[in-house]
């Protein structure tokens, strides 16, 4: 199999459970910790193409609650990609690339679906 990447931040709850998944199955994977090392606006785009930008901005969470309101106003693409640039905590966790795509959150059975 070609090669899969788990992007994330490592102390997430929901990381841990799809690195734990991905181990359990003898799944081979790099790990990309945006936190640390960053993301680019070109692989979020190469991702919204895919997945949607509304999919990997993390709403829910509290860095996004913790934004100005200014920034929460009227989300465009452009927008949401900046701000998950400037700070890797609004992207949904965990974004896992693999040959056949981009899955976006951890469900194990969508993740055994995909990965097979």
């Amino acid at each position: 199999m070609t090669k899969i990447t788990l992007h994330g931040i490592p102390n997430c709850d929901t990381m841990k459970k799809a690195r734990v998944w991905l181990e359990a199955q003898g799944l081979a994977y790099d790990f990309h910790d945006y936190k640390k090392v960053g993301i680019t606006s070109g692989k979020l785009n190469a991702w919204a193409d895919v997945v949607g930008w509304e999919v990997l901005l993390n709403k829910a969470g509290t860095t996004f609650r913790k934004l100005p309101d200014a920034d929460k106003a009227d989300i465009t693409r452009d927008k949401a990609i900046a701000l998950m640039v400037e700070q890797p905590s609004l992207i949904k966790r965990p974004v896992l690339e693999h040959p056949g795509g981009v899955l976006v959150g951890f469900k194990p059975d969508v993740y055994a679906s995909a990965l097979g």
